[in-house]
């Protein structure tokens, strides 16, 4: 029996009602929440589990605020997660006012096939929703426009059976079962850089990576070392901060988050390394799992 298995990026202004859609697809069958990051680079809201198919759902959150001065860099991580996605869903309000042109441009540079969800049908009418509908159809010829109320009907399990069968025939991305250690790991790597995304300006967050080097369970607590690599020498002392202030304020943050998540008591110790230009370097950026 073949396995399908591929990623959804779900995009569409902030108040779209993305979160309740998500909790209506994935449900009791829900594997993995993470925490949700602001900018992280993988940013996963769920996974849809059967013994058949694997969908992993991610946000693109912000992208799309027309007030947002975005950075070309930060618009890298959410055309990375579009370029990624073997489907994409856009979520659009049918009371949004504003054509979308922002998420037009968007989605030009995507190969992947879209979806439209006209979320919140139940407070319109059947004349206004086809309207939209057709709308959405001669803009943008998506592969299907679906009319929902994720909030009020949230029956989604057609939707849920039509994304499965866009997924491509592929083993499973992530274990089916508990956290694994391997995602224990990634999770405490995001939440790291989660902070270093909230505490750090500029280009700081870009030059960064976070490497998990040590992650012992113990029955009590957990203990975790991580590396945050940057490019230059000046960016470790940014990092680290006037006497180790600022690396001090990344690990409360970072270790609350993860004393919530794991639900243990955490010890969590941090380096900082400098590896000149990472970024531009391919044995590096394999080894952070850029590259296939």
């Amino acid at each position: 029996m073949s396995h399908r298995a591929g990623f959804v990026s779900i995009i569409g202004k902030p108040n779209a009602g993305k979160s309740t859609l998500m909790n209506a697809l994935v449900g009791e069958k829900m594997s993995i929440i993470t925490p949700k990051a602001q900018t992280t680079r993988h940013r996963i809201l769920g996974i849809v589990n059967t013994d058949d198919y694997q969908v992993v759902f991610s946000d693109t959150p912000g992208i799309i605020k027309p007030h947002y001065a975005l950075h070309e860099s930060m618009m890298h991580q959410v055309q990375g997660s579009i370029v990624d996605a073997d489907l994409i869903l856009l979520m659009t309000d049918i009371n949004e006012q504003h054509e979308e042109e922002d998420v037009m441009r968007r989605l030009e540079s995507s190969l992947a096939p879209v979806v439209v969800l006209i979320n919140k049908i139940d407070q319109s009418d059947p004349e206004t929703v086809k309207q939209k509908v057709d709308y959405w159809n001669e803009k943008l010829k998506p592969l299907a426009v679906f009319a929902i109320s994720a909030l009020k009907f949230p029956n989604t399990q057609h939707l849920l059976e039509f994304i499965v069968e866009q997924m491509p025939e592929h083993p499973a991305y992530y274990e089916k079962d508990a956290l694994t250690d391997r995602n224990d790991r990634f999770f405490a790597s995001e939440m790291i850089r989660e902070q270093v995304f909230k505490q750090y300006k500029k280009e700081i967050p870009y030059s960064t990576e976070v490497v998990i080097t040590a992650f012992k369970e113990e029955e009590n607590i957990y203990r975790i070392s991580a590396e945050i690599i940057v490019e230059r020498e000046s960016q470790k002392n940014i990092i680290i901060g006037q006497g180790g202030s600022m690396l001090k304020i990344v690990g409360t943050y970072a270790r609350r988050s993860m004393e919530e998540f794991y639900q243990k008591k955490i010890f969590l110790e941090m380096f900082v390394k400098v590896i000149d230009d990472w970024r531009s370097k391919k044995n590096y950026l394999k080894k952070f799992g850029y590259e296939d």
